[in-house]
């Protein structure tokens, strides 16, 4: 069996466990776990990106495009895949999310078990089971900004071909079987080739030879996926080429500036950690990891390699230069792997698991779905990495009293078999306070913008608008968006346009050279020939005044419009003159 960071710590924790101790962890964990996650299922819905796929897809598909030639602002892969979740739906709109929902669980749950098989190679049974149990966890929990965006999709890959490189015993087959999963993760966004990055990283903590075997093989399988996406749609390479142009954001408009990117930077892992509290938790987790290591060289080693991780995940976010808390989906599902190995291996060594980091996972836990609430003292940006330092102080008395209690390590009895149980439940809890209606979904600079019921209560608002809309046009009847996905969501009218949203022209408002670039052409062909005789108009986001002053005069010469007498957000009919 190859040497490996797994190896060495099962080596390190040798203490033998109780199998009755660890019943009541067990169970108290995945009875939580299973009633939140029906929770979750029924209430939480879908962010409004995902709904602004699926409304492109769907309104596209009315008029006769396909996910390959239809432009949603991602690449073809991850079109497909929300094509063939939404292919599984009916009915109302809240049951058709369920539906959604659920089946991402359950292909959370089985990339956890796949996760389990291979770790159980290397790993103490227990330990693999908790590990993977968590990182599970905290895939199906992730908070609704991130929930089956590109880069969570990505993680999902990765977490599933880390599992395939583990655990098919030859080399150079599990290189080939992982590469499928982990090629399939730079595909969902491109810049997601970062999420494939770090799940190499990792693998390269426990086998280096298998990651190198990985990295070579993937960067082939990425070739030729990127080969099929380009012939499957009509217009792959011109999208490729075009999306990066439509972003505002991006490094390669605003240039480099280190003392901004830094200041970003540590803002943005304070709001991350606000939206997963495990984030705040990882420098901690890493330290109880590490503490089990005594070949100094070695933990200097995968401390470098965690830093990389993060830095890797944080380069991705800079590039793409908009800073939106989903752009690092992946950080809370590696902090969520540091805890589940700290924890176990913790237990291991001392008969229990860590009292005062655990009580610190529990605080954190509870905070978050009061964050909205909470005084504007304990929010902020240096208030988040306060709470990281608290946290890593937390780690450190465990570490002062495992010190003084090590003449006999604790045996598991009663109290370890109730602490153990509390643990886990307080881990699930940790995961899911993303769920919460009170936790936060958009944060800027460690305050919280807008939480889970107040990112409801708008969509309430969009769907009675939208019915208003509806009631105007007959049914079925094509339409023209002018407006964002939200609307088109709700809306659901077919559209003869394969640029169901017009952000190519919508960009010019913040942008005047997208009008040069090809997508923006065709797009506006959606306007100029045979346009839909009716048009969803949203000031707010379509601003007539603020877009190309040629594409403002085609919009009016093409369609009445009724004016604004009210909130600019509310979206209109036009109808074709």
């Amino acid at each position: 069996m190859n040497d490996s960071g797994f190896l060495t710590l099962n080596r390190l924790l040798p203490l033998p466990t109780r199998r009755r101790t660890l019943r009541p962890a067990l169970w108290g964990g995945a009875v939580t776990a299973l009633a939140l996650l029906c929770y979750s299922a029924i209430t939480s819905g879908m962010n409004g990106d995902l709904r602004y796929v699926l409304a492109c897809l769907r309104s596209a598909k009315g008029g006769g495009f396909s996910a390959s030639d239809t432009f949603v602002h991602r690449p073809l892969f991850y079109r497909w895949f929300v094509a063939g979740l939404d292919s599984l739906t009916f009915g109302s709109t809240a049951t058709r999310e369920m539906i959604i929902r659920i089946a991402a669980v359950l292909l959370c749950v089985a990339t956890g078990l796949a996760l389990r098989t291979a770790l159980a190679r290397r790993l103490p049974l227990r330990d693999a089971t908790l590990t993977a149990a968590v990182v599970a966890l905290a895939l199906a929990f992730a908070p609704k900004i991130d929930f089956l965006q590109p880069e969570w999709t990505a993680t999902l890959l990765s977490v599933l071909a880390i599992a395939a490189a583990l655990g098919i015993e030859r080399p150079w087959p599990a290189a080939a079987v992982a590469a499928l999963p982990l090629g399939l993760a730079v595909m969902m966004k491109y810049s997601t080739a970062a999420t494939a990055l770090m799940a190499l990283l990792l693998l390269f903590a426990v086998d280096r030879m298998r990651a190198v075997r990985l990295g070579l093989v993937t960067g082939v399988s990425s070739l030729v996926l990127f080969g099929i996406s380009a012939l499957a749609g009509s217009r792959e390479l011109q999208w490729a080429k075009d999306m990066p142009k439509i972003n505002q954001g991006a490094l390669t408009r605003k240039g480099l500036d280190p003392s901004f990117l830094l200041d970003k930077s540590a803002s943005f892992l304070v709001d991350r950690a606000y939206l997963s509290p495990v984030v705040a938790l990882l420098p901690a987790a890493l330290l109880l990891l590490l503490s089990r290591r005594q070949d100094r060289r070695r933990r200097a080693e995968l401390a470098a390699l965690a830093v990389t991780i993060v830095l890797v995940c944080l380069a991705a976010v800079a590039v793409q230069g908009n800073w939106f808390g989903y752009h690092a989906a992946s950080l809370p599902v590696g902090a969520a792997a540091l805890w589940g190995l700290a924890v176990a291996g913790w237990y291991r060594a001392h008969g229990r698991p860590p009292l005062f980091f655990t009580a610190v996972t529990a605080v954190y836990a509870a905070f978050v779905p009061f964050a909205e609430q909470s005084p504007h003292a304990v929010q902020g940006v240096t208030a988040g990495w306060v709470a990281a330092l608290v946290a890593l102080l937390a780690a450190t008395a465990d570490l002062l009293l495992a010190r003084r209690t090590a003449v006999r390590p604790a045996r598991p009895g009663r109290f370890a078999a109730a602490a153990v149980a509390l643990s886990a439940v307080v881990g699930v809890f940790c995961l899911a306070a993303a769920i919460w209606p009170g936790s936060p979904q958009l944060m800027n600079a460690g305050h919280v913008v807008y939480g889970n019921a107040g990112f409801a209560s708008r969509s309430d608002q969009t769907a009675v608008e939208a019915a208003e809309v509806n009631r105007q046009i007959p049914h079925g009847a094509p339409v023209l968006y002018l407006a964002f996905g939200d609307v088109a969501y709700f809306v659901d009218h077919p559209t003869p346009c394969r640029y169901p949203v017009p952000t190519f022209l919508q960009r010019t408002k913040y942008l005047p050279d997208v009008n040069k670039l090809p997508s923006y052409k065709e797009n506006l062909r959606c306007l100029t020939e045979d346009p839909a005789p009716y048009a969803v108009l949203q000031r707010s986001w379509f601003q007539l005044g603020n877009v190309d002053k040629a594409l403002a005069a085609t919009v009016e010469a093409t369609y009445d419009c009724p004016p604004l007498t009210g909130n600019p957000r509310t979206p209109v009919v036009c109808r074709r003159r």
